[in-house]
């Protein structure tokens, strides 16, 4: 049986549990790890050296980092709807997975942390939470042409484990209290991907 540990209101658990429950693989999920449970703690420490969610427990051993875990889960449950075998098609699922891993999560941070998770990292600067903002808004420009080109999903056609990261930051960025240029291929997207079952579960309006 497959064990994910982490939090709910993180966005890495939350892509990873959303990509298992589109897989349909029967896991556990264990969300006091980051709440009651210390991710500092020696057990967690020997699961995940980085102290940080998620962590998924499978049958022979222990995985971190979620975008690795979602392709694995993918690839265990034979999805090649959700992670194509073709290695073109994959690699441009592959492609907007790491540009939400790097990219569009580096430009985030100040706004993020200091608008919704009331952090004091950036508090005492305004200037890198204006610049941060601006950032992200441009990351997501990026993303309106490119989703204006692709169509419906983020790779084209067909639904894949990227439109689970790239759905996940568009529900960060709407709930989050900046001023935000009109988007309406995002939001079209959007729509679609809240019309999913498995959706309505991780893109939760009360957790960003």
């Amino acid at each position: 049986m497959l064990k994910i540990l982490g939090r709910t209101t993180s966005i890495n658990v939350r892509k990873v549990l959303w990509t298992v429950s589109e897989t349909q693989l029967p896991f556990i999920h264990e969300p006091e790890w980051g709440k009651e449970l210390s991710l500092k703690s020696a057990d967690y420490l020997k699961l995940n050296p980085n102290g940080l969610v998620p962590v998924l427990i499978h049958d022979s051993g222990v995985l971190w980092e979620s975008n690795t875990i979602c392709r694995y889960l993918a690839t265990k449950a034979q999805r090649v709807d959700l992670l194509p075998e073709n290695p073109e098609a994959r690699a441009d699922v592959e492609k907007w997975m790491d540009w939400q891993a790097t990219e569009l999560n580096s430009a985030w941070r100040a706004a993020f942390l200091t608008l919704v998770r009331n952090s004091d990292s950036f508090s005492q600067y305004p200037e890198l939470i204006a610049k941060g903002t601006h950032d992200w808004n441009s990351k997501m420009l990026l993303l309106e042409k490119a989703l204006e080109k692709n169509g419906d999903f983020i790779s084209g056609q067909q639904f894949t484990v990227a439109d689970i990261t790239i759905a996940l930051s568009i529900h960060r960025w709407l709930l989050t209290p900046i001023t935000r240029p009109e988007t309406p291929a995002i939001a079209h997207y959007y729509q679609k991907m809240l019309a999913r079952p498995t959706a309505k579960l991780y893109l939760d309006p009360n957790i960003a």
